[in-house]
């Protein structure tokens, strides 16, 4: 039997081991490859936004968002993939298709060099959108006002911070802007680094006994075959998978760097769907209320108290003679939004289970933190009556604030006291 027919049966034989066990799973998912970018995705194509009924008029916008599409994070992802691939050349054992992402591996590392992390110029594109949008929904709230904006220190959270900072002033430059940047700003922007009692946490690996024992059931290992070959010798199936995992991780990353390939070479969409889970359900695990532990939400408790705090201030100052800023803007990262938005038990946003392989079915990356994911809080003042209520988007689409209450537009008397029970009980104010 010649090697080439033996892979071709052996990757058969994969692909119906997997075929088989996806069609057993209750809770497979049939995402599409977009999708599949969990939060690696770029932000989705918005043009415009839900207008505010005319019986409102805007007071203030609180926003807080994700730095835009960026080039990957590290070369870890790209120099273990190359380094595997250039193994199985030296081997003789990688196939067509590894040849081509081999490739592609050589190509992204040089687009990246001396860029790793940092925001492109899709991402500068996608803040600029953002704000374009904002200021469109309430043009009349951005003339001769005050904003201030903070951000982490990572240069793409300032660089976003600037972009969206540049496109208000150009559309109108009456406006007076205060930004601060820099690890003054950590305790709001990057609380996974210093709240102490999650670092504390995360060393313990409460989270890992779930998120093993999925990976190792469910992680596919016929994606890193296809490309170094059958023959290929691996230390163990779990690295096989690891590489597997490596791989998806790689090409998922290349449309926010404004690369592409045809994903459909390396991946069935079961394949996809099945490695994107294993993603998903780490950030599930890592940065949200579970039935594990609370504390991975709990560290966004200053933001939410931050938030409740300066949408009061605008309240208590409306036509006073101290001015609020007309929009508070914070940029961050996807651990800032995912913990807040978990905190405050949004919808989509907020899951408890047992049966973390249900997570995919109620708890998607890909909607709640695609590159500059935002939550914005559009506080509004209706007309005749003079009261004050919110309207709560995410990712500049209404959702409901209340659980069990589909309304969009809140009193915010109502948003309020619903937030401070969010807050843990030290903060219960």
């Amino acid at each position: 039997m010649t090697n080439r027919l033996r892979l071709i049966l052996s990757t058969l034989c994969a692909l119906i081991t997997v075929g088989a066990a996806y069609a057993l799973d209750l809770n497979a998912t049939k995402y599409s490859w977009e999708q599949c970018q969990g939060s690696l995705r770029p932000y989705p194509d918005i043009t415009e936004r839900v207008a505010i009924p005319d019986s409102f008029d805007v007071i203030h916008i609180n926003h807080v968002g994700r730095h835009g599409a960026r080039f990957p994070a590290s070369p870890n992802y790209t120099t273990d993939l190359y380094n595997i691939l250039s193994r199985a050349d030296s081997l003789g054992t990688i196939t067509p298709a590894g040849r081509k992402l081999w490739d592609m591996t050589v190509k992204v590392a040089e687009t990246t060099q001396g860029q790793w992390g940092a925001l492109d110029s899709l991402g500068m594109a996608e803040q600029r959108g953002i704000a374009s949008r904002m200021y469109l929904l309430a043009p009349g709230l951005f003339n001769k006002c005050k904003v201030e904006a903070i951000s982490s220190y990572s240069p793409r959270c300032m660089m976003s911070m600037y972009q969206f900072n540049h496109q208000l002033d150009r559309l109108n430059n009456q406006m007076q802007f205060s930004t601060s940047t820099g690890r003054i700003n950590s305790p709001l922007m990057r609380p996974f680094d210093t709240d102490q009692e999650y670092v504390e946490w995360r060393k313990t690996e409460q989270w890992q006994p779930p998120y093993k024992e999925y990976f190792n059931s469910m992680c596919p290992s016929a994606p890193i075959e296809r490309v170094v070959g059958k023959d290929f010798p691996w230390e163990s199936e779990q690295a096989k998978q690891e590489m597997s995992l490596t791989e998806y991780y790689f090409l998922a990353n290349l449309e926010a760097m404004s690369l592409s390939c045809n994903h459909n070479d390396y991946f069935t969409s079961e394949e996809s769907n099945l490695l994107w889970s294993i993603f998903n359900l780490r950030q599930y695990l890592q940065r949200t209320a579970t039935t594990i532990s609370v504390i991975p939400a709990e560290i966004a408790a200053d933001l939410l108290l931050n938030l409740i705090e300066t949408t009061d201030f605008a309240v208590d100052n409306y036509k006073s003679t101290v001015q609020a800023p007309a929009a508070n803007l914070r940029f961050g990262h996807a651990e800032t939004l995912m913990p807040l938005l978990s905190l405050m038990r949004l919808k989509g946003c907020y899951y408890m289970t047992n049966y973390f392989d249900t997570v995919r079915t109620h708890w998607q990356d890909f909607y709640i933190v695609p590159m500059a994911a935002n939550l914005q809080i559009v506080l509004l003042r209706h007309k005749k009556k003079g009261t004050f209520y919110v309207r709560v988007d995410l990712n500049e689409v209404p959702i409901p604030l209340l659980p069990n209450n589909e309304s969009i537009y809140v009193p915010w008397s109502t948003a309020k006291d619903y937030l401070r029970r969010c807050l843990p009980q030290y903060l219960q104010i």
